[in-house]
């Protein structure tokens, strides 16, 4: 994904949390998105794994995958992470992972009206979020609301108009929940979004989750049917 970004002429990453918590990587992915984000904000399972939030709320694999994960980062990794704010603003864009409404109560955005009700939450055109890894935009305007929860091609370009504001899930990196196991992430140029989908090696990712005791062989598994 970053190399796709910065072949496209990406200026900037951004990063809207989540980089550990399922995967069989957290330092790897710490110190790599780290080193390259230009801005990101916390996910819940950040929070998770470093005893932010209590571990009832997520389920027994996701439990067991951040008691792993919290063990495996040192103190500069935890110290760089415990700093990530929940919600921050980069030029006409407000970064959060999980709603711009209360962002610490991680509220899933999924249906027309979770996602056309938090509009007066946030006051920049644009607000991207994660945290229920599917794909999709919403946007008001003069028009009226229009929502995209589905979009028609996994690969999409939506065109951002003039006097229009928009809510926009970027899908996820790694654990994609759409049915398409590829990676799913958004480039902005300009005015136009682009959804783009690229495969990796999802077979290994497999095999280093079941490599791991303490990673519930469904995390690697479900990687392979995008869910």
């Amino acid at each position: 994904m970053l190399a796709d970004a910065a072949g496209e002429g990406a200026l900037e990453v951004l990063c809207l949390g989540d980089l550990v918590g399922y995967g069989a990587d957290p330092v790897a992915c710490v110190e790599t998105v780290g080193e390259r984000a230009s801005a990101m904000v916390a996910g819940n399972h950040e929070h998770g794994a470093l005893g932010l939030l209590d571990l009832r709320w997520f389920n027994s694999w996701a439990r067991a995958a951040a008691e792993w994960t919290g063990e495996q980062l040192d103190r500069g990794h935890r110290d760089f992470l415990t700093g990530l704010p929940l919600i921050r603003t980069v030029a006409d864009a407000t970064l959060v992972h999980a709603s711009p409404r209360s962002p610490e109560e991680w509220d899933y955005l999924v249906s027309e009206e979770d996602g056309l009700q938090v509009f007066g939450d946030f006051d920049t055109r644009l607000c991207f979020i994660g945290h229920s890894h599917l794909p999709g935009v919403w946007s008001v305007g003069s028009g009226g609301p229009d929502h995209a929860g589905r979009l028609d091609r996994p690969e999409a370009h939506v065109r951002l108009d003039d006097g229009r504001r928009y809510l926009v899930n970027v899908g996820s990196v790694g654990q994609p929940r759409d049915r398409d196991p590829r990676s799913s992430f958004v480039i902005l140029n300009q005015n136009m979004l682009e959804f783009v989908r690229l495969p990796y090696d999802v077979d290994t990712t497999v095999k280093k989750v079941e490599f791991i005791p303490q990673l519930d062989n469904f995390l690697g598994t479900r990687l392979l049917d995008g869910r």
